[in-house]
């Protein structure tokens, strides 16, 4: 009982410190959130939980504050992520719905998440080796120029121009197409590449035709440019948080600028919903250990890529992993229907 009570009194001293970004008192947590118990008893239970590094208390005459450990007690033991307003999730749906391209959707993702969260939101492009291949067309501009257009399970989009020696008829056109799409099409990309290299490899000689798309296509497929690749956006929301988060903005504002140092920070990509959060010094980076950074795998299939937002440790935890969560569920939804 005294257990269920002092996490109720953490609890309330978060929400109440994450609202106010004031010391909590005794006094004010009994008025506030009806805990049925003396202002004595409270003070009994915030002695207790500073004892066990859960608060702490900035001066003598103050009220307490939580500590890294406390926020993740926290969020260890939120029940349910605090759920979206039907509102949010029409807003979400239908600003990501409107995406164009895979770029598109991205940058988009960027710019909800941040407004949703008043965060710094950092969204990883999709990598391009755990997805595969949807389809490959390949169109005859003239005779001898062909345009071979790769479509990834991703969104993403790679065009070559094929320049032919000789024309090629559109009976030898279709099947080359055929003979393309029946070895790469659902496949994850390193078993694409393999099955395109097996089209040229055989004792007969490939035409010359099935030789040179073949060849775009697994430079195309090679290509990990993008897997280093991340937007951010929000960066204007860290100066709300003035002179109690000056000390970690300058750091931060230098990270955001490494695109390195953002994926470390969002970590590996979590299939299945999972939303991580890494509070403080958790984090890989120990001049960001006034930071938090929750984020979380996207996908249709297995997690592709990551996104996330990054803010200080004093920040509203239930909606923020809510919005993470739903900003991820949109997005994979987005590729998976592309």
């Amino acid at each position: 009982m005294q257990e269920d009570r002092r996490l109720a009194v953490l609890r309330a001293i978060v929400e109440d410190y994450v609202a106010t970004e004031e010391p909590v008192r005794s006094k004010a947590l009994v008025e506030r959130h009806g805990l049925n118990v003396s202002p004595a008893t409270i003070r009994n239970d915030m002695a207790a939980l500073e004892e066990e590094g859960y608060l702490t208390q900035p001066h003598t005459s103050a009220g307490r504050v939580p500590t890294d450990k406390g926020y993740r007690l926290f969020v260890d033991r939120l029940s349910t992520v605090k759920p979206m307003s039907p509102a949010e999730r029409r807003a979400i749906a239908t600003f990501l719905q409107g995406a164009v391209d895979l770029d598109d959707v991205v940058h988009r993702s960027v710019r909800v998440l941040s407004q949703l969260t008043r965060q710094v939101a950092v969204v990883q492009y999709p990598t391009l080796s755990k997805s595969t291949v949807r389809h490959v067309e390949i169109v005859a501009l003239t005779p001898t120029r062909l345009l071979v257009v790769l479509i990834l399970s991703t969104g993403r989009v790679e065009q070559r121009l094929v320049e032919l020696d000789a024309e090629l008829a559109d009976d030898d056109l279709a099947t080359l197409r055929s003979r393309v799409n029946l070895a790469a099409t659902g496949e994850q990309i390193s078993r694409a590449v393999v099955a395109l290299d097996a089209l040229v490899s055989g004792d007969e000689p490939a035409p010359p035709a099935t030789k040179a798309v073949v060849e775009v296509l697994v430079e195309a497929m090679s290509d990990h440019r993008s897997d280093e690749r991340v937007a951010v956006g929000g960066t204007a929301n860290l100066a709300r948080f003035g002179d109690s988060f000056d000390s970690a903005v300058r750091p931060l504002l230098e990270a955001l600028e490494e695109q390195v140092v953002l994926l470390k920070l969002l970590g590996e990509a979590t299939s299945g919903g999972a939303v991580t959060v890494r509070i403080g010094a958790e984090g890989p980076y120990e001049e960001l250990a006034s930071t938090s950074v929750v984020a979380t795998g996207y996908g249709p299939d297995d997690a592709l890529a990551s996104l996330g937002i990054v803010g200080p440790t004093r920040m509203d935890y239930p909606s923020t992993m809510a919005a993470v969560r739903a900003v991820a569920r949109y997005v994979s939804r987005i590729l998976d229907e592309g």
